[in-house]
């Protein structure tokens, strides 16, 4: 837990939590541990640090410069910042240069490592004035670790309990004023009370393919390597939609290119590359068109359920809604209808332009 050893309060609570294993496990900021507090220190070379270096997301971005401004403008801290949509698109590198463009210090954490409310006290009375409390996943917070953040959010405080039966008692901690920036990948579980408390709210969507070109061009330099634009028209093309897979496919390919001794990264051995990884030339690996070739051979196109499609590919139903689907039903090959999922044209279309390759 980090604790602020000039609150005499926030000393109190280190003596009732110091034997919690959750709190020592959040308490070092220096700790390699991807569930501990730390200040932004590590080597962030591929993310961007400003938003003038952040591609895509205009609307997004362009919402953000002004509210950060108004806050610079007016010296007071910026209202709490949610950030929402599907894993991979930038929710914290956002949250990074929100504290950058502050000029404030930078904590984050992750609801799966608060697993009690005295760990978020423990961290909420460990922040400096002013700083940017990145909380990932802040859906997985316990139901109690979620009802702390009310008070701290909208009054900058928090009641602990110290004690327990008759002799407990009930000891406000002044926090001082911080912005919380929450991620999340399923805006839909966050309760009612905690949603409404964020007054800023900002949506990521899938990146066009300038735009993951962009990052394409921007990590091929900073990785130096040479990439010509035909490969990176083709991994943006494979990407879907998402700057994660665009970079780790950059890398996956810098490793072929070094492995073959190649100076530079061609068009021929980005393809050669990708077919070895099972990406076909739209982007879709194996489990795509599994899914999509599952759907037309054994339920006629659909339409059919999330549990019946799961038990006819083996998979669990939630790594397919939440892992594959979204990407299928956004370009357009699947389609989610009250009755069930239904193959799209474009989806018969594209299976029967991967048979005549096969043939």
């Amino acid at each position: 837990m980090i604790i602020n050893p000039a609150a005499s309060s926030a000393d109190s609570t280190a003596s009732t939590t110091a034997d919690s294993p959750a709190s020592s496990r959040l308490m070092n900021p220096q700790e390699e541990n991807t569930n501990c507090v730390h200040r932004q220190a590590e080597n962030l070379s591929l993310r961007p640090r400003f938003f003038d270096d952040y591609p895509g997301q205009n609307s997004l971005k362009d919402h953000l410069r002004v509210y950060v401004q108004a806050s610079k403008l007016r010296s007071e801290p910026l209202d709490h910042v949610l950030l929402h949509g599907p894993p991979g698109l930038g929710k914290t590198t956002l949250a990074r240069i929100i504290a950058t463009e502050l000029d404030v210090p930078f904590y984050s954490s992750s609801g799966p490592a608060v697993e009690r409310p005295r760990d978020l006290v423990g961290i909420l009375s460990g922040l400096e004035e002013g700083c940017v409390l990145f909380i990932d996943e802040i859906h997985r917070l316990v139901v109690q670790a979620e009802e702390t953040l009310y008070t701290a959010m909208e009054d900058f405080a928090v009641d602990l309990v110290v004690g327990e039966g008759g002799s407990a008692r009930s000891m406000g901690i002044s926090l001082p004023p911080f912005t919380l920036v929450g991620a999340t990948t399923k805006v839909s579980q966050l309760s009612r009370p905690l949603l409404s408390r964020f007054g800023i709210q900002e949506k990521l969507n899938y990146y066009d393919l300038t735009s993951l070109g962009d990052i394409l061009r921007r990590s091929a330099q900073v990785l130096g390597m040479t990439v010509d634009e035909a490969s990176l028209e083709k991994l943006a093309l494979c990407s879907r939609g998402t700057p994660r897979i665009a970079n780790r496919l950059l890398r996956r390919i810098n490793d072929f290119a070094t492995v073959e001794g190649m100076s530079s990264v061609t068009a021929e051995l980005t393809t050669a590359s990708l077919q070895r990884l099972g990406i076909d030339s739209q982007g879709l690996d194996d489990m795509d068109n599994r899914i999509l070739k599952t759907m037309e051979t054994r339920y006629r196109g659909g339409p059919v359920g999330i549990e019946s499609l799961a038990v006819g590919l083996g998979e669990e139903p939630s790594t397919i809604e939440d892992v594959y689907e979204p990407f299928l039903v956004y370009r357009g090959y699947l389609v989610r209808t009250p009755r069930g999922r239904m193959l799209s044209d474009l989806g018969k279309k594209h299976l029967q332009e991967s048979s005549a390759l096969l043939a």
